[in-house]
């Protein structure tokens, strides 16, 4: 008998299995404020040279010293010396030569009627420095791959709640402390842990919740956790318009994570984990206690030790060898669905997040583009699910990536005048890539052989479960 038959014999879907996703998502409801938090903390205004002498000028002046001293529309040079000749009408550059310039020397002056303040305009990321907003981008994703390669291999070791706890207070933690950063070095840094613990919630929160699912239930749960991320989407654009300070918008998002923190020493162990990891006495009593929750008292009492070993020999059976990531290369076949599967989840998330995290190409208010890239994802995921269903993956995911990339590269060619159609080019492509991903999920799930996605540990060595490989996805969380 299978572990999943078990699950039926303690209450199946029943209350522990619902409050325990409710709080597994509260989480994940504010997983992407920090996913997609750089679109509001490193938001570029409009800015210039700032004049040394200009904070003692009344308005007139600065307007004509801005005249004599900074090129109309030039954000980061400056006259070399003042061109008085331009305060003339129909003045004309004198001997018909351009007047030198050079970068500014006395720092930037900001625009902040949207944002009060921003990593940009703290640390001056404009102009030749203008890179590093892309390098603090860069540096976090880095933290969500390198997570998901080692809070995945360390879960397998040390259970899914222990390092689901530990991930909750490292973000809390990282986050906090990016707030107070003094110098763009530490931000960075803090981002990149911040990264990494994202990566390992995620991972953790899915793997805790569907090893507590009977297996009839496990799409719909997957498919309500990843709607929490799409709500986070919106809360995400509500705090950012509401809190316009990036520190106290960093803060923000990322106090309730010492709440998620608190309460996940009252969430129950995976008994899966429990018994494949050697632990089946703790097995046992958190399988009673969930019985008992969900009104199996006496199923949960009639529960023993030799009765769990029955449920789970066959999964104990499959423990006989051990699997390592080249497995995932080793035969032809294998091969082949690996590469295919690697290509469709690079293009998939490399598209979503370039479209997801620099709303600002857009030209318009980014609180309302923020809404509407969150809206999209609800039908576009609704009716992949029914694509899925009703015609197949491969048609779904086919169709779905064709048209994102015709919408997204028709864009190129579409005026920037134009802001509604590429604005909306743009959603129906996000909206594709959502669905890409539903599908890409399914796939990767169902193309592995079982004895490479779902294999267990023989004595003394390191369990690992491949449910999704995590070398294949691992950068491109969340997948929803």
């Amino acid at each position: 008998m299978a572990f999943a038959n078990l699950l039926e014999l303690v209450g199946g879907m029943g209350r522990f299995q619902v409050v325990s996703v409710l709080l597994l998502s509260l989480p994940i409801l504010m997983m992407a404020s920090h996913n997609l938090l750089q679109n509001f903390t490193a938001a570029t205004s409009p800015h210039r040279c700032l004049l040394a002498w200009e904070a003692n000028a009344t308005g007139s002046e600065v307007q004509d010293l801005l005249k004599v001293w900074v090129p109309r529309g030039d954000r980061c040079r400056r006259f070399v010396s003042p061109q008085w000749w331009l305060l003339e009408p129909n003045a004309s550059a004198p001997n018909g030569s351009a007047p030198a310039t050079e970068p500014c020397r006395d720092g930037w002056a900001y625009d902040r009627s949207v944002f009060t303040s921003t990593i940009i305009t703290e640390w001056d990321l404009v102009c030749s420095s203008r890179g590093l907003k892309e390098l603090a981008q860069s540096l976090y994703m880095a933290g969500v791959l390198l997570g998901g390669i080692v809070f995945g291999g360390l879960s397998d070791r040390f259970g899914r709640r222990s390092l689901l706890t530990w991930c909750y207070l490292q973000l809390g933690a990282m986050g906090t402390f990016s707030s107070f950063s003094p110098t763009f070095t530490t931000y960075c840094l803090f981002r990149f842990l911040t990264g990494m613990a994202f990566s390992g919630i995620v991972l953790n929160s899915v793997s805790l919740s569907l090893e507590w699912m009977p297996t009839r239930t496990r799409a719909l749960v997957g498919t309500f956790m990843g709607y929490w991320y799409t709500v986070g989407q919106f809360l995400l654009a509500g705090i950012a318009y509401a809190v316009p300070d990036w520190r106290r918008l960093q803060l923000t998002v990322s106090l309730p994570f010492f709440c998620f923190f608190i309460y996940s020493w009252w969430l129950t162990e995976s008994a899966r984990w429990l018994v494949m990891a050697g632990k089946s006495q703790q097995a046992l009593r958190e399988l009673q206690k969930v019985a008992r929750i969900n009104g199996k008292k006496e199923e949960g009492r009639k529960l023993d030790l030799d009765a769990l070993k029955s449920h789970m020999e066959k999964e104990m059976a499959s423990s006989g060898s051990h699997h390592t990531v080249l497995d995932l290369v080793r035969t032809p076949v294998v091969r082949r669905i690996s590469c295919c599967l690697s290509v469709v989840w690079f293009s998939t998330s490399f598209a979503y997040y370039g479209l997801a995290m620099d709303l600002q190409t857009f030209d318009a208010n980014i609180y309302v583009i923020q809404l509407i890239f969150g809206a999209v994802d609800i039908p576009a995921k609704l009716i992949s699910i029914i694509t899925i269903t009703f015609v197949g993956r491969r048609f779904t995911q086919i169709v779905t990536l064709t048209v994102a990339g015709v919408a997204i590269l028709a864009n190129i060619l579409v005026p920037r005048d134009l802001q509604l159609l590429r604005t909306a080019m743009a959603v129906l492509g996000k909206g594709c890539l959502a669905a890409s991903f539903n599908c890409v999920i399914l796939y990767t799930g169902e193309l592995y052989p079982t004895v490479i996605r779902v294999s267990r540990r023989p004595a003394g060595k390191r369990a690992w479960d491949w449910a999704t490989p995590w070398p294949v996805w691992a950068a491109s969380w969340p997948p929803w």
